[in-house]
């Protein structure tokens, strides 16, 4: 049973604005040349650290390049702790297609 939402780039953009966090799991560099604003870049190295001292109760975005992968990594925080996990569809590909004036670089 999946224990998170997928929702689209319009979705996301009210979540955001009402104070979600966004972990995005693409690689480093793609993190470093585009993001979403406020996103934390989540790998191997750093998400023992992230978990342990995020807010669980907080709504959580997950965002990877085409939200495919997002969506495990949501299920995964999920059972992790966090309450209420989304994985965006599309991924930042759609995100930068549909927001470019809303890209951190």
């Amino acid at each position: 049973m999946d224990n998170y939402t997928c929702i689209t780039v319009e979705q996301a953009q009210e979540i955001i604005d009402n104070g979600a966090a966004i972990a995005d799991i693409r690689d480093p560099q793609s993190f470093a040349a585009g993001r979403i604003p406020g996103s934390v870049n989540l790998n191997n190295d750093n998400l023992h650290a992230y978990i342990s001292q995020a807010d669980l109760d907080k709504p959580l975005i997950v965002c990877c390049y085409h939200g495919i992968s997002s969506m495990s990594a949501a299920q995964y925080l999920n059972h992790q702790g966090f309450e209420t996990v989304y994985s965006l569809d599309g991924g930042f590909e759609a995100w930068s297609l549909r927001c470019a004036d809303r890209i951190e670089r």
